[in-house]
């Protein structure tokens, strides 16, 4: 007979924390910051809300971990699919492939829904999601450069116009489909990602 796995205090804690900013995120995607209820969190994630407030002293500090969460989740997840790559091209491809699965976690309202919350204010949370957005634009823009020396993308429009075109249509296209229950979604959403990046890079035959 197998005996039940036994946790240590510090791995139990990460688990907790790790189910509790699952939990923060996909409340965060549904409701914006404003309309955040760390009960309706932690019941979520099936812990109380003394167990959230153990791990995070108030709602900012959650919501800041959270975004920290999806940037070190996305990095490890679609971060080597991309780094694989030797085609800037098939570099973003993979990207819009990746981040459409990684959306598949019912989270992708939630960079969109901050963004839009925070416009125009000084708040520490607004200026961490623009930050980590802005790192984003960059790789993307960086990509786009190189197919645009390479020739592999042919259009003239500037790479720092380009690449939050490229993200806006990708983030529009996976918040659009994200009212839809995951099975309605599956399995063409990866391949509508890529359609999507192809027609805003101008590429044929993708």
């Amino acid at each position: 007979m197998t005996r039940p796995e036994r946790l240590t205090q510090t791995e139990r804690r990460e688990r907790t924390r790790q189910a509790l900013l699952e939990a923060a995120a996909v409340e965060l995607s549904h409701y914006g910051y404003a309309q955040v209820n760390l009960e309706r969190v932690a019941k979520s994630a099936g812990f109380t809300r003394g167990a959230l407030y153990h791990q995070f002293t108030d709602k900012n500090d959650l919501v800041l971990a959270v975004i920290a969460w999806s940037r070190d989740t996305w990095l490890h997840e679609v971060g080597p699919l991309v780094a694989e790559q030797h085609d800037p091209v098939a570099a973003l491809l993979a990207l819009a492939r990746g981040h459409a699965t990684f959306t598949r976690r019912n989270v992708a309202r939630m960079p969109i829904a901050l963004r839009m919350g925070f416009a125009g204010q000084d708040h520490p949370v607004g200026r961490e999601v623009e930050r980590t957005y802005g790192l984003l634009i960059e790789r993307c823009r960086g990509l786009i450069a190189d197919g645009q020396r390479a020739g592999s993308i042919s259009s003239d429009t500037p790479a720092e116009v380009l690449a939050p075109a490229f993200l806006g249509a990708l983030e529009g296209l996976l918040v659009g489909l994200a009212s839809r229950a995951p099975d309605d979604r599956a399995p063409d959403l990866e391949a509508l990602a890529v359609r999507t990046a192809a027609g805003v890079l101008g590429l044929s035959g993708t």
